[in-house]
């Protein structure tokens, strides 16, 4: 893709995000405005890195605002206040990633080290978790009963969340060892994840469990390889790009958008520009992206654009075409 077309379609995306931003900084993730923490921080990081500081700090500080005293967040908001009670692992670890993302873009010491004590709340909610086998219990429902589950998806996010964590603990002095441990007992469940994760219901179906472990950034080229090679033979559309479900006829833009992210991984560019290029195609005529497309219908489905959507394209262009200092963010180990 052209080069200026690149960069005109990030800011065109993050001009999106941050026109869809509240005034108390939380981004929503739907048009009846409500969000989760996970999709909050993924349109905050397209805001980011398509240039919006401003914005994009509004909405870290209105996560440390949020923020449980236990160092979670609640399951969904609209705007500041909580609609659902549970708490979900992946969404409080994710938080670290975003703040990264201030680091590698900014550089900015001060601000890091005045959010070191959420990062460290968060990092507590997630470590309380985690079970003999490594792997992270999902979800804690709104009467405080933890749901002894594991998502491959969610543990691969967590994994990739406390990669960023320790490379932020080095900038603010913390100590690294407990991080590293957890990351370490995490590392043995994704490598090796049989009868660990999805033990009451199988999620194989769903492209995510099928990458998110490239993500993870915790595998070797061998076995990120095997998950790439997967998810094409399983979940790949030719033409149009990353189906959701596996037996259902509808390519989504965020999954073909973080799987693109995954093939710049294993160094698949070639792959990896096409499917951008093929994907963005899913768009209303400004090219602000729908969640889906149902291709056996031929419809724009569901009619949503929600902003974590823009936020993932967003990372997508910025892995693919080096756009900002934080385009190696999930390339990175």
């Amino acid at each position: 893709m052209n080069p200026d077309k690149v960069v005109t379609q990030i800011k065109n995306l993050g001009e999106f995000i941050k026109n869809n931003q509240n005034s108390d900084g939380s981004i929503p993730s739907t048009d009846e405005g409500e969000h989760d923490h996970w999709d909050h921080l993924e349109s905050a990081m397209g805001l980011a890195i398509s240039g919006f500081r401003d914005e994009f700090e509004a909405a870290l500080d209105w996560s440390k605002s949020n923020q449980n005293p236990d160092g979670s967040w609640y399951e969904l908001y609209s705007s500041s206040s909580p609609i659902e009670m549970n708490k979900q692992s992946n969404h409080a670890s994710y938080f670290a990633v975003a703040l990264f993302c201030h680091y590698l873009l900014y550089k900015d010491h001060t601000y890091i080290n005045s959010m070191q004590e959420p990062l460290t709340r968060c990092l507590s909610f997630v470590s309380s978790l985690q079970s003999k086998s490594g792997a992270i219990i999902w979800n804690i429902d709104e009467k405080g009963n933890k749901d002894f589950d594991y998502l491959l998806t969610g543990n691969s996010s967590i994994a990739k969340s406390i990669q960023s964590a320790l490379h932020l603990y080095k900038v603010i002095g913390e100590e690294t060892n407990p991080l590293k441990e957890l990351l370490i007992n995490l590392t043995d469940a994704i490598k090796n994840p049989s009868n660990k994760f999805d033990k009451k219901k199988d999620r194989s179906r769903f492209s995510m469990d099928s990458y998110y472990p490239v993500l993870s950034g915790v595998l070797d080229k061998s076995e990120e390889t095997k998950y790439i090679k997967q998810t094409l033979e399983k979940f790949y559309v030719s033409d149009l790009g990353i189906k959701c479900v596996s037996d259902q006829p509808w390519v989504t833009v965020a999954e073909t958008c973080e799987f693109v992210i995954a093939l710049m991984k294993v160094d698949e560019k070639d792959l990896a520009k096409k499917l951008l290029t093929d994907v963005i195609q899913i768009s209303d005529e400004n090219m602000i992206p729908y969640m889906g497309w149902q291709y056996k219908e031929k419809i724009f489905w569901p009619e949503e654009q929600p902003n974590w959507t823009a936020g993932a394209e967003i990372l997508a262009f910025d892995a693919v075409y080096k756009y900002s200092t934080a385009s190696e963010i999930f390339l990175a180990n």
